[in-house]
């Protein structure tokens, strides 16, 4: 692993623990006038964190690595046996392009009813966070965007985690 790597995901961890225990987090998961609701953040003013993405073309394969990443990390892989796993990246897509201020829209269901049912616990969810940290970092996703879309994300633990 990447010397940086450790040092990155505590940082990560760190965010994630953050917005999960202040308020105007929480506030930030709820989507403002006009956002789409179901993709659980409103989006990243301006266009700078979706260029540093490197567009559209970059979140695809952030996913692509993501998805591959998710299916074979023992932690949760088994979490995504049943997964229809073209639809899940082309919503993974969708999502991260609408939150990081792309031009695109976000189709999927809110995320308490796209998670209902599944058990998931805060170890699933953290080993997701890390998992896709190591994808944006693969795409080299500058940091300080990286923490802008974990900011986003973070509080939607809240609606997912139900264990």
């Amino acid at each position: 692993m990447n010397t940086l790597a450790l040092p990155r995901l505590a940082v990560a961890s760190a965010i994630l623990a953050l917005a999960l225990s202040t308020p105007a987090f929480a506030q930030d998961a709820m989507p403002a006038a006009g956002a789409a609701p179901s993709a659980g953040a409103a989006p990243i003013a301006g266009t700078a964190v979706y260029k540093a993405f490197h567009e559209k073309e970059g979140i695809q394969r952030i996913m692509d690595d993501f998805i591959v990443r998710v299916t074979t990390d023992p932690r949760i892989k088994a979490r995504f046996d049943d997964a229809n796993l073209p639809r899940l990246k082309l919503l993974l897509v969708q999502q991260v392009c609408y939150l990081t201020g792309g031009p695109c829209e976000y189709t999927g269901k809110d995320m308490k009813s796209a998670h209902a049912g599944m058990g998931l616990q805060n170890r699933d969810f953290n080993a997701l966070a890390e998992d896709l940290q190591l994808s944006m970092d693969k795409e080299k996703v500058p940091f300080r965007a990286q923490n802008k879309l974990l900011a986003k994300l973070a509080p939607m633990q809240r609606p997912i985690v139900t264990k």
